[in-house]
């Protein structure tokens, strides 16, 4: 089960897997005692004298939350559920019924099954509203007990009980839990040219965006015109699957580089070179053909890392709307069998020594979605709308923040004129308009020559 992307991440980020520093005590000098001194003063207090007992495991928890709150918005504290949705985030699987849910008013409600799982098999769809688990009446408690309760070990079975909109009775559904493998990256063929989409950065991205290339290649029987990398609405994830699948397009070069609290603290990663933990893609797989990807604003961290990368080494055009601009890297630091410390440890920059920090990326081409009727009126939630961001140390033009809104006579057609021509997707529209204008002769001639 998962909660909807919103409710479980607002850009998962670029994320570094490490084990436990040792020395925990190292950094703490003697005048932090007195604070320490005054935390257990109010300790005491708040044990003595609040209206009702609390435990100390609920106030240690949020003594954690609180002092990991005043540093940034990505720096966290996860347990129980919370460290379970952080595992599926990175291990890109989990024990389960394959729903996407939210919560309504109350109530379960089930946002999407995923394809090819027990839910969907069993005939849920988006919309039902989930009241009971296994007979017991769920409706008015909290989501986490809901997930918690459907997820579970694999061939184990559970029932749930639903209401569907305009359905004369409630239906049930018995259903064994499988390993739900979340499919990171899908691609189709549409006008000759590869479409990659990838929409997050598990453990498989970077092996799941080669085999996307050789099954493109497959069904045509031949090299696509090119390739358009779908990075909209991805919110990030594993720093090693960034650098892999910039990898996948890049013969050589600096993909990122990692930059800590001490200017000596730099680490830089390169395509074709191997590393721990990364595994090296030799060669650009696409063959120099041409390569777009696609940002928006929920285009964050990692996505950003390979937008980057491939605009500074000029490999792609990268289209759309400015991007998230969170160029920072979380280190995952367990904390016990089923809890973990996201701590904000290192800025990431660009081939050209850029930070994303709050600016993000720029499109090289700006390409609004004109087929989203409010696209002009919705507000864009970024990085640096969040409190206690990190601030960019390299100064980010302001103007750079406030572009988006610019007009290009190009982009004059309304959402319904779009509609009535077919075009429901405009941004990708654009992006395959934009590679079939290269033509077939210019294209083959970047084939063979590599």
């Amino acid at each position: 089960m998962l909660r909807s992307f919103l409710q479980v991440t607002a850009a998962v980020g670029a994320l570094a897997l490490v084990p436990v520093a040792s020395g925990a005590m190292a950094g703490v000098d003697t005048s932090s005692f007195k604070e320490l001194d005054t935390f257990m003063e109010v300790y005491s207090q708040v044990k003595a004298n609040y209206v009702d007992k609390v435990d100390d495991a609920t106030l240690m928890k949020g003594a954690i939350q609180g002092m990991l709150a005043a540093l940034d918005p990505h720096s966290s504290f996860a347990d129980g559920l919370d460290f379970d949705n952080l595992k599926i985030q990175t291990d890109g699987n989990y024990g389960g019924l394959g729903l996407t849910v939210t919560q309504q008013d109350g109530a379960v409600k089930v946002v999407a099954p995923t394809e090819d799982t027990p839910a969907a098999r069993a005939g849920m769809k988006s919309g039902d509203f989930i009241t009971h688990i296994d007979g017991k009446f769920i409706v008015g408690g909290s989501l986490d007990e809901a997930i918690e309760q459907m997820r579970g070990k694999p061939g184990t079975s559970v029932t749930l009980t639903v209401v569907r909109p305009g359905g004369d009775k409630p239906l049930t559904f018995t259903m064994k839990r499988e390993i739900i493998v979340q499919k990171p990256v899908k691609w189709e063929v549409k006008d000759g040219v590869g479409i990659i989409n990838i929409n997050t950065f598990t453990a498989q991205t970077g092996a799941d965006t080669v085999k996307a290339i050789q099954e493109i290649d497959k069904k045509l029987g031949h090299k696509p015109l090119g390739y358009i990398v779908d990075l909209r609405e991805n919110g990030g994830g594993l720093l090693s699957q960034a650098i892999e699948v910039s990898d996948v397009f890049l013969g050589h070069g600096e993909i990122v580089s990692q930059r800590g609290r001490e200017k000596s603290d730099i680490e830089r990663w390169y395509a074709d070179v191997n590393e721990p933990g990364i595994t090296s893609i030799p060669g650009d797989l696409a063959k120099g053909l041409p390569v777009v990807v696609l940002i928006d604003a929920g285009t964050a961290s990692a996505s950003e890392i390979v937008a980057g990368a491939l605009q500074d080494h000029h490999r792609a055009l990268v289209m759309g709307v400015r991007s998230f601009g969170k160029g920072s890297v979380q280190s995952i630091l367990p904390m016990g069998p089923r809890a973990a410390l996201r701590l904000t440890t290192a800025r990431y920059y660009t081939p050209s020594g850029r930070s994303v920090q709050e600016g993000g990326i720029k499109p090289d081409l700006l390409v609004p979605q004109l087929t989203d009727p409010d696209y002009k009126s919705r507000p864009s939630i970024r990085e640096a709308d969040l409190r206690a961001h990190l601030i960019n140390n390299d100064k980010v033009d302001d103007s750079v923040l406030e572009d988006d809104q610019r007009t290009d006579p190009r982009f004059a057609k309304t959402a319904d004129q779009l509609k009535k021509e077919g075009v429901d997707d405009f941004q990708l529209h654009y992006a395959l308009q934009t590679i079939s204008r290269l033509g077939p002769k210019t294209q083959v001639a970047a084939a063979k020559s590599k």
